[in-house]
């Protein structure tokens, strides 16, 4: 996936459609965001720089965020990391969960790549990370650029979302 997430020419968009994530890296993070306490998301830098460098050489990085209202512990936390994400360059939008079904969007998180490359994630019960398959049949890819326009057009900005869901941290 780093390989993709680095050579891309244009567009990376990545549709999140999970409440949580069981990502090891981020748990320290997330137990000082719920402390209250401060954080250097230290877990994130690579992330930063790798947003940095795309965007400096003139490529995007774009996300929607479906989420469930009213928001989990682990989303607000998602709210408050997003604007340090968007600080780097990385466009993150929020979608409530009931607008993403009525755009009929799909139950899986995916990458897609320049509307060429789709990588479709899975999942354990548990929220932990299990695989990724890069599918390349041109109608399960166009399906999917479908549905990314749609979630785009539906999106709410981090900021302006941050905003109407009166969360405070910021």
């Amino acid at each position: 996936m780093w390989e993709l997430l680095n050579s891309f020419e244009h567009t990376a968009y990545r549709l999140e459609v999970r409440d949580r994530y069981d990502e090891p890296d981020e748990a320290e993070s997330l137990a000082k965001y719920l402390a209250g306490e401060p954080d250097d998301l230290a877990w994130m830098q690579e992330w930063f720089d790798l947003v940095r460098r795309a965007v400096s050489a003139g490529r995007r990085f774009a996300r929607v965020r479906v989420v469930t209202l009213p928001l989990t512990d682990y989303s607000r936390f998602g709210v408050w990391c997003a604007q340090f994400t968007n600080d780097a360059g990385e466009d993150i939008r929020y979608l409530p969960r009931d607008q993403a079904d009525v755009a009929g969007l799909p139950k899986h998180d995916y990458w897609l790549f320049d509307s060429t490359t789709l990588v479709r994630m899975t999942f354990d019960d548990n929220d932990a990370f299990l695989s990724s398959e890069l599918i390349d049949d041109p109608a399960t890819v166009v399906q999917h650029s479908y549905w990314r326009d749609a979630a785009w057009h539906h999106a709410v900005r981090r900021d302006d979302f941050a905003s109407q869901q009166h969360l405070g941290r910021d």
